[in-house]
């Protein structure tokens, strides 16, 4: 693409050519900046999948948010450095998580469309929530445990079960979350720590501890490129962005095979 903006027109005419079907459900993870300067911004992709995908597609996103948590990377970021006083008011400043209102964080503007469109629904889950418009938004959403942060008991288990597709719009694989369905299948000891956020509960903030799987996607990049030589994942480009298209169930089974035998870095990513 030049410099010139990227239309509604440009955006079906890409996502046309790469294959994307009418209906069914439809995993997104995207970069807007590497698609473009869009004319209309992330409301003109959400009307562009719309055009292509029907009435019938529901659109899902990851709307994350690790910035809730005592645990993450992003809380280790934002509080090195500061003393005990600084850290501790610092917590006392974080609010509890509010399906209805809490943005997402760091998943990208895309995601916060859907999250905050009207008719928009959301998993409760206060760090690993996903968001879905259409009419399967209610399925997808139903069952996210606290214990389960991307496992069978979340919403990606049941993308799964009702063959979602992926769509990774200028988004790597590394970035895949369907990957840590995989994990969940792996066999073997499962790696568990304990993890820290709030929620929010009538008006008041809510501590929640509990134990849970380590999530780990250090190698998703190089489980992503094996995936992405099955005939099966369809690689186009959709305005300025390099895209893919694949079945999520098949894409979990191959990236459990390629784990089993191949994952070999301990480095854990943490909620």
């Amino acid at each position: 693409m030049t410099g010139e903006a990227v239309t509604h027109d440009d955006l079906v005419a890409g996502l046309t050519a790469l294959g994307l079907p009418e209906g069914g459900l439809l995993l997104v993870h995207c970069s807007m900046r590497r698609i473009g300067r869009v004319d209309g911004g992330a409301a003109t992709l959400l009307a562009a999948l719309r055009t292509v995908g029907g009435p019938a597609v529901t659109i899902v996103v990851p709307a994350q948010t690790p910035d809730n948590s005592l645990t993450s990377p992003v809380y280790r970021t934002a509080t090195a450095g500061m003393t005990g006083a600084e850290r501790a008011r610092y917590v006392a400043g974080m609010p509890g998580f509010d399906p209805d209102h809490t943005p997402s964080y760091g998943v990208g503007v895309f995601a916060e469309q859907i999250r905050s469109h009207p008719g928009a629904l959301r998993s409760r889950h206060p760090q690993t929530s996903f968001a879905a418009l259409g009419p399967e938004a209610a399925a997808v959403v139903a069952v996210h445990d606290l214990d389960c942060h991307l496992g069978e008991r979340s919403p990606l288990g049941t993308l799964y079960r009702r063959h979602a597709m992926i769509l990774m719009l200028g988004a790597g694989m590394a970035k895949c979350t369907a990957l840590h369905l995989a994990e969940y299948r792996l066999g073997g000891p499962v790696p568990t720590m304990d993890y820290s956020c709030f929620m929010s509960k009538n008006g008041q903030r809510i501590p929640l501890r509990f134990s849970a799987r380590k999530l780990n996607d250090s190698d998703f990049q190089e489980a992503g490129n094996d995936i992405l030589r099955h005939s099966w994942a369809i690689t186009g480009q959709v305005g300025g962005a390099e895209a893919h298209l694949l079945p999520l169930a098949p894409a979990v089974d191959q990236a459990r095979r390629w784990f089993s035998t191949s994952r070999r870095i301990n480095n854990e990513i943490n909620q």
